[in-house]
């Protein structure tokens, strides 16, 4: 891909999506309407939405969630796609990542139940597969009385639809996001990599630990110091730890993934959290995983530089 030259103009977008907000920025060839991108980047995060959200009864997921256990059920492609990615994640990451854990979310208070957080345990220990899928057929069945949840992915998959609605629509430096999921294409306007502010840990003001320069790839980051809740005195977050049936407890504050698309980089920020930071440098050395850790320490936070990031490392607060 080439940088963009002085005559292609920077765009802005942005629209709601699975309660939160899109995010677009780019540098579209002449004759490329923004308001044709906009509803293009808009009905990527509307297919997503409609097809896994767990908040909406009638979506795709919730119907599976809902259909008898050991019974074939029709689902969509891009729901299928999401499933079966999730599905090899979890395997890979000896099952750190797994969908089916709406449950213990709704348990936790953390889902769309309503329930207040009651202090219930819903987990799989044995990390067995709960789903069986038949991409070519795209149906599935579930193998056990759960309900997956598609959360820990399922955002990543939206940004890598809208970095291909950039591609279809000409468009090759971009930058597209949902919350701390994103994906660049190409190169800003000044010709050099996009410049993502990597966000310190902490739950009541916004401050950046460093920068990281990308081209042409994507960036995932789980935290547990945004989207957390306060249960019989203790900050609890909403990621679950699949093999227990409870919120993540953890030196781990938060995991920064790059990988070349952002669904996986989504998924494997997940996994990395429920690992933990003894054992998330281990996965990542398995997988051949790029990734930033940050985990609490007696000053505040550490950082720990991975794979590609490795020469990032410091015992401190900045890289």
């Amino acid at each position: 891909m080439n940088a963009a030259t002085a005559t292609q103009p920077r765009v802005a977008l942005n629209g709601p999506a699975m309660g939160t907000r899109w995010s677009a920025i780019a540098y579209p060839p002449s004759g490329i309407e923004p308001a044709a991108l906009q509803a293009a980047l808009a009905a990527a995060c509307d297919l997503v939405d409609t097809q896994m959200s767990t908040w909406k009864p009638r979506s795709d997921l919730m119907r599976l969630n809902a259909a008898p256990v050991g019974h074939w059920h029709a689902i969509p492609d891009a729901l299928a796609n999401v499933l079966a990615l999730g599905e090899g994640v979890r395997q890979q990451s000896a099952g750190r990542f797994d969908m089916a854990v709406l449950d213990a979310t709704n348990a936790w208070g953390f889902g769309p139940s309503g329930e207040t957080g009651a202090q219930t345990r819903i987990g799989n220990p044995r990390f067995k597969s709960q789903l069986e899928l038949d991409m070519r057929g795209l149906r599935a069945r579930r193998l056990a009385p759960v309900s997956f949840d598609l959360s820990g992915i399922a955002k990543g998959f939206a940004v890598d639809l809208m970095a291909r609605c950039m591609e279809d629509h000409g468009v090759a430096n971009y930058l597209v996001s949902i919350d701390g999921e994103l994906q660049a294409g190409g190169y800003r306007g000044d010709g050099q990599p996009w410049s993502i502010a990597l966000e310190a840990p902490v739950a009541d003001k916004r401050e950046i630990v460093s920068r990281i320069l990308l081209h042409n790839g994507s960036l995932a980051t789980s935290g547990n110091y945004r989207h957390r809740r306060l249960v019989a005195g203790r900050w609890l977050s909403h990621t679950m730890d699949p093999g227990k049936g409870q919120p993540v407890e953890n030196g781990l504050l938060s995991v920064t993934v790059r990988a070349p698309d952002c669904v996986l980089a989504d998924a494997w920020a997940t996994a990395l959290m429920v690992a933990g930071e003894t054992d998330a440098p281990r996965l990542c050395a398995a997988n051949g995983l790029d990734a930033i850790l940050i985990t609490a320490s007696a000053d505040g936070f550490a950082t720990q530089g991975l794979g590609a990031f490795a020469p990032a490392s410091r015992e401190s607060a900045s890289i």
